[in-house]
């Protein structure tokens, strides 16, 4: 795997595989076939195809193609709910299982696998161990916590400020928000993460929040980092995103 001084990275893709397939075609017109693309996790929920982002990431790796994906919050509810349908993340300010939440998106993800949500439970669990390719619950089980490359960290949602890496709890790395997100302190690595989404990608000098919002129905980002900055991939070309605006 090549780790060139030019790299690229998708925010959340939350089932949207048209949008993905074309962050990739903006990338590649960008970079070429052969980039360096890592996708820094929330695959499923709340849009329409999770399945099918699924079978597109993990058939593009077994193929060999330069991927990297790492695990958000929302890729660890499919696995955890096949093996335990009562779990609940303790992260939740709603502590409701994933299936029986109304704002974290299962209905879409069960549907893209032909599973009606509406099903009481057991039949519900039933037919999703029926109708989820055991490959696709080991895939998001198997999915890293951070990528490191010497342009950036990525990650999910971001770090404990002043803790290290390999110290890091993963429920930080897939959940935090305020600590991390309020800390104009350098990281050391500029930190590129998703999971908090805006309506535009935006840049703070010590990390770069790409989440613009796929999961609620805007554009997926697509941006190329690069030693001397870093820039939104667009239909039209590159725009940069500078510290500050």
């Amino acid at each position: 795997m090549g780790l060139g001084m030019r790299l690229y990275a998708i925010g959340d893709i939350h089932g949207q595989s048209g949008q993905l397939r074309a962050a990739h075609d903006r990338i590649f017109r960008d970079g070429g076939r052969d980039a360096l693309i890592v996708h820094v996790g929330d695959l499923i929920d709340r849009g329409p195809d999770s399945r099918g982002v699924i079978d597109y990431l993990l058939n593009g790796q077994d193929r060999g193609e330069n991927w990297i994906v790492t695990r958000g919050n929302h890729d660890r509810f499919l696995p955890k709910y096949l093996r335990d349908p009562g779990w609940i993340d303790p992260n939740l300010s709603n502590p409701l299982p994933w299936t029986r939440h109304p704002g974290l998106g299962a209905a879409e993800t069960l549907a893209s696998y032909g599973v009606d949500a509406r099903l009481d439970e057991p039949r519900l669990h039933a037919e999703a161990l029926r109708a989820v390719p055991r490959e696709h619950a080991l895939f998001l089980d198997s999915l890293p916590l951070w990528f490191l490359h010497p342009l950036a960290l990525f990650v999910h949602a971001g770090i404990r400020p002043g803790v290290d890496l390999q110290d890091q709890a993963e429920d930080d790395l897939v959940w935090i928000r305020k600590p991390f997100l309020d800390s104009t302190a350098a990281h050391g690595p500029l930190i590129v993460h998703g999971h908090t989404a805006q309506n535009h990608p935006a840049h703070y000098g010590n990390r770069v929040n790409i989440d613009g919002g796929a999961g609620w129905g805007r554009p997926l980002a697509a941006v190329v980092i690069e030693a001397d900055g870093v820039h939104l991939l667009t239909d039209g070309g590159r725009e940069p995103l500078l510290p500050g605006e």
